[in-house]
């Protein structure tokens, strides 16, 4: 049903929570109780942070230096892949479920692999409030020590879910430093600008206030909250913190402390940011906002010069092995 303008508005939540490192079961249980809890509160989008199930891996080195790794380090990257989440899985089809039950739209930040291959991807998994799976988006570039653990995706599933109250998508941590995706994603239409991450600094709030004003979008941007003492002592090559570098870890020893908010498209806080804690932020946005705030500056409309600048966005899967038989070769 097509909202009038007095109904131009959403009400979204953003989790901010400590995830149960590398264990997958544990972590599905609190989403379950934070998309209900989302969903009492009137929520119709519910977005997670980057990587929540099984968790970002802050100060864990999987053994990996350049020219080898250790057998622990192996065994915790065993530990991860076997924590981590497959489309069409348990946990897929359990957070499925809890879309469909509690009637959102849910975005969830995961490790995710495919069936019978070795490389791990950070992605968001989207689902309707009917429970189909909308599709997801594999961060396209991990950073710095993430390659190690974590693949890149494609321009094939930079995906914008087409919601009746807007059109939604992620980008994932660092990777909105790429101005060349934002672009991107900016001409799909995005309006409500998901930004999972696992930094907790100033600066990144001023990147995601920028890219509210820049894109004359919504910008949710959610984060997790934990601390050294959540680590199980079963994680093997977690970082001494003799080791950690000073300013990694706050005085509540937290290894990242959230900074979630709700960002307006003028740049404003609507809701957040909130530290140390794990709470659902809420905000009601007012979607007639959009067009208000574009009426200066619209990167992929009057404030773009095609004429200068074009961008070229290659969306064909770029799959490694191509099987065909000798006829379709011929055809």
């Amino acid at each position: 049903m097509k909202r009038n303008r007095e109904q131009n508005k959403v009400r979204v939540g953003v989790v901010q929570l400590a995830p149960v490192l590398m264990d997958a079961e544990a972590c599905l249980k609190k989403a379950l109780f934070y998309i209900e809890e989302a969903a009492s509160k009137g929520c119709e989008l519910v977005m997670f942070p980057e990587a929540y199930i099984p968790c970002y891996p802050k100060a864990i080195t999987f053994g990996s230096v350049i020219g080898w790794r250790t057998p622990a380090g192996r065994r915790d990257w065993r530990r991860y892949y076997d924590n981590s989440v497959e489309v069409g899985g348990p946990i897929f089809n359990a957070l499925a479920e809890a879309a469909a039950k509690y009637k959102v739209h849910l975005a969830m930040g995961c490790i995710e692999r495919e069936r019978g291959h070795g490389t791990l991807y950070c992605s968001m998994l989207f689902f309707g409030p009917d429970g189909e799976y909308l599709g997801r988006h594999r961060k396209l570039k991990p950073t710095a020590g993430e390659r190690v653990v974590w693949g890149e995706g494609d321009a094939s599933d930079l995906t914008v879910i087409d919601a009746p109250f807007g059109r939604y998508g992620a980008v994932i941590c660092w990777e909105n430093y790429m101005p060349l995706l934002r672009t991107a994603m900016y001409s799909k239409g995005i309006e409500i600008y998901l930004a999972p991450t696992a930094d907790y600094r100033e600066s990144w709030l001023c990147t995601a206030r920028h890219i509210a004003r820049e894109g004359g979008c919504f910008v949710l941007s959610a984060n997790l909250c934990y601390k050294l003492s959540d680590y199980s002592s079963e994680i093997e090559t977690r970082v001494d913190e003799a080791d950690i570098p000073a300013g990694i870890i706050n005085e509540a020893g937290s290894v990242t402390n959230g900074g979630s908010a709700i960002i307006s498209p003028f740049g404003e806080y609507l809701a957040g940011p909130i530290y140390d804690s794990e709470e659902v932020l809420v905000a009601d946005l007012d979607m007639n906002m959009l067009a208000e705030a574009r009426i200066d500056f619209d990167p992929v409309g009057h404030y773009a010069r095609p004429d200068i600048f074009k961008l070229y966005v290659n969306e064909t899967p770029l799959n490694h092995v191509e099987f065909y038989s000798e006829k379709e070769k011929d055809i």
